[in-house]
């Protein structure tokens, strides 16, 4: 028999989630055959079995958090008979040392524990089948186990923090109470049948997501710039070349190649938002790999433009392209995720008109993009024209990035989009 463990993850990254079995117990596997599913912080992983055989003894259910090195299964070798044969092997010598009184005087035991445990059903600690036995192996009593799920459910790492001494955090219940006020709730918030409401776990991704934000926000000196671009000339560069550059290169002429060309070309003129902050250096970064901020499913991600600088329109597009496709089906990696300068996102696509990003740590500068649309605009102090307008913002970190450059590097970026032709210089 062999233990299925949690393997190293990623630099950085120590503990998952399981999000689901893709093999249940009992089933044959095979060498290399991905068996579960773990989410991180960042992307999902899949373990897979390093021999073939039979997943028996499955130790995590889906939503418990698993650390590196943790046992969560075992394989055993063989067909399933075999396996069947090993497991009551296993079992076969505790019970043929026992005489014929004590067998009676176990299964005695047994009934009357199970009759003590049908009168305390009724208050019986919510717990996973996880947790339930290791609570067993350590001799812990699941009413006394504080829980952090908001609905009181103990998990396999609560069983372990209460083993080692420690407590849940700040606002946490035990699971008792909890129980108890499910049935009575609090008099703050009373349920109204006429207004129901469906509590539902955040994900580790999504609760890794809001801490990032909520982080940015307290430790930068966050300031948003905002100024507006004339899409005219981009346009109409656009619809000359769509057709032809599609037929040589076999993906679209989007927007996106565009943007991020003008800003490699403004991170070149103004290193300093082309950095970050570490203790009291400021590293400033001689390379230009772009984030690309993408809606996926389980929420925001920002996958990496590697080496921006040096890829012609096309290849950004492609680029973007496999990026957001990977997004798409769950298949991008840490390394897709790690390492990136500087950050657009384009919330234009959903129709917003204006807003403020939050930036990317470590990045100190992010732009936001916007929906295209037609405004009139003054070309001389008699004439008008309606033009399709974007409103372009910046955010940046104003502990090293001063007004002055965060409105010279938009402006830089203004002026290259407008006039297209200049990205193959300046970008």
């Amino acid at each position: 028999m062999f233990d299925v463990k949690v393997p190293e993850l990623a630099e950085s990254i120590s503990e998952g989630t399981v999000a689901q079995w893709l093999k249940k117990e009992g089933d044959t596997v095979v060498k290399g055959e991905d068996i579960v599913e773990l989410e991180t912080d960042k992307v999902n992983i899949e373990i897979s079995a390093e021999r073939d055989g039979i997943l028996k003894n499955i130790k995590v259910e889906p939503g418990d958090t698993v650390s590196v090195g943790d046992v969560i299964a075992s394989i055993v070798e063989g067909d399933a008979s075999a396996a069947e044969t090993e497991s009551k092997q296993e079992e076969k010598p505790a019970t043929e040392e026992k005489t014929e009184p004590a067998q009676k005087q176990e299964q005695s035991s047994e009934k009357a524990a199970e009759q003590e445990e049908e009168v305390k059903a009724t208050d019986r600690p919510i717990a996973s089948p996880a947790a339930r036995k290791l609570a067993r192996e350590k001799g812990i009593d699941l009413s006394e186990v504080s829980s952090r799920d908001p609905l009181g459910r103990v998990r396999t790492e609560d069983v372990k923090r209460h083993a080692e001494g420690g407590s849940a955090e700040k606002g946490a219940t035990t699971s008792k109470p909890v129980a108890q006020q499910q049935q009575q709730p609090k008099a703050a918030e009373p349920v109204n049948p006429e207004k129901p409401v469906e509590r539902v776990k955040m994900s580790r991704r999504r609760q890794t997501i809001a801490k990032r934000l909520v982080e940015a926000q307290q430790t930068a000196a966050m300031l948003t710039t905002f100024n507006e671009v004339d899409m005219t000339a981009i346009n109409e560069v656009r619809a000359r070349r769509k057709d032809k550059f599609y037929e040589q290169n076999g993906v679209k002429l989007g927007y996106m190649s565009f943007f991020t060309k003008a800003v490699v070309g403004a991170l070149k003129k103004f290193p300093a938002i082309n950095a970050e902050i570490q203790g009291d250096e400021m590293v400033l970064k001689k390379f230009y790999d772009i984030g690309i901020a993408v809606g996926a499913e389980e929420g925001l991600v920002v996958p990496v433009v590697r080496n921006a600088d040096r890829l012609s329109f096309a290849g950004i597009e492609k680029e973007i392209g496999n990026l957001a496709e990977k997004a798409r089906t769950k298949k991008l990696s840490l390394e897709d995720l790690q390492g990136g300068s500087f950050t657009i996102t384009n919330g234009g696509i959903f129709g917003s008109m204006l807003s403020t990003p939050i930036l990317n740590a470590p990045q100190v500068g992010i732009l936001g993009m916007h929906t295209i649309q037609w405004r009139p605009v003054a070309i001389d102090k008699e004439r008008m024209e309606n033009r399709p307008m974007m409103y372009i913002a910046l955010s940046y970190d104003h502990r090293i990035v001063d007004g002055k450059e965060a409105v010279s590097f938009l402006t830089t970026v203004k002026q290259l989009l407008e006039d297209p032709e200049s990205l193959l210089l300046e970008g």
